[in-house]
């Protein structure tokens, strides 16, 4: 059966996630707009240093829960890596939707507000309810959606 168009980008951040590095969670993004992909992201370590694949996660060393202690991840999230590779293309992203395979961070949240994504669409929760009160007062329209 044909997906819808949600389920259909939704399931490209689920395999664009499959390049995380991230020993936590393997995250997915990808950003649409009129139903064309802009641009792909993924959490891992910045450019040219070692990825948590190889060197161990200092969060799971030290029991960080999950959704705490940001700065302390070496990982750049899916989302800012997708709204980088954007930026570094000259790509506006502005006015465009976000498929993600988890809901954003309070950072992240942060960014799509400023990059003027109006719409957030993701698969999986995350432990930060302040992330989902910033982007309905920034009245970007967000939805939990399973993959159908």
């Amino acid at each position: 059966m044909r997906p819808s168009i949600d389920d259909y980008f939704l399931e490209i951040a689920s395999v664009v996630a499959k390049r995380s590095t991230c020993l936590r969670n393997q995250v997915g993004a990808v950003i649409v707009k009129d139903k064309r992909i802009l641009s792909t992201g993924y959490n891992g370590a910045p450019r040219d240093l070692e990825h948590c694949l190889d060197i161990g996660c200092i969060r799971e060393q030290n029991d960080i829960p999950s959704g705490e202690r940001h700065e302390l991840c070496r990982g750049v999230h899916a989302e800012q890596n997708a709204i980088i590779q954007a930026a570094i293309h000259g790509v506006s992203i502005e006015g465009s939707t976000l498929y993600s395979t988890h809901q954003p961070c309070i950072l992240c949240a942060k960014i799509i507000i400023n990059a003027n994504i109006r719409r957030v669409l993701f698969v999986n929760s995350y432990p930060d309810d302040d992330a989902l009160k910033f982007l309905r007062q920034a009245k970007v329209e967000i939805e939990q959606k399973a993959i159908d």
